[in-house]
């Protein structure tokens, strides 16, 4: 897996588990993709050097702007896509699975178009 698409995973992760608890440490994203503690560590220290998330004495991690911004992208990208292979008849759990690997390398241009799609299919 290459460490942007990492990235985003962790990114995208730790604003679902937000969305559930206001606090969420490494263990919970750990817990979440089922990988091991020392590996969510390190992936951790990465995305604060890279200035997406902080994490205070406690070990909470919180978004920074831009942080929080790249998650919300990431994670729109899923349902949108998700969305869309579901339209297309495909089985929901292929199209989840689907949409998670899609999300890291489709353009941002053929993505507006599948939007707009998708977002046409819905009104």
């Amino acid at each position: 897996m290459r460490s942007h698409e990492s990235g985003e995973m962790y990114l995208e992760s730790i604003l679902i588990l937000k969305e559930k608890n206001a606090a969420v440490h490494a263990i919970d994203v750990a817990n979440f993709l089922q990988y091991s503690k020392p590996s969510v560590s390190r992936a951790m220290g990465i995305l604060q050097s890279k200035g997406y998330i902080t994490v205070d004495k406690r070990g909470n991690i919180d978004f920074t702007v831009e942080g929080r911004r790249y998650a919300e992208s990431v994670y729109e990208k899923h349902h949108v896509l998700t969305s869309f292979l579901l339209s297309l008849g495909v089985d929901p759990a292929v199209a989840e699975s689907d949409a998670c690997r899609i999300e890291h390398v489709i353009s941002q241009e053929t993505f507006a178009k599948i939007r707009e799609l998708v977002k046409e299919g819905n009104e």
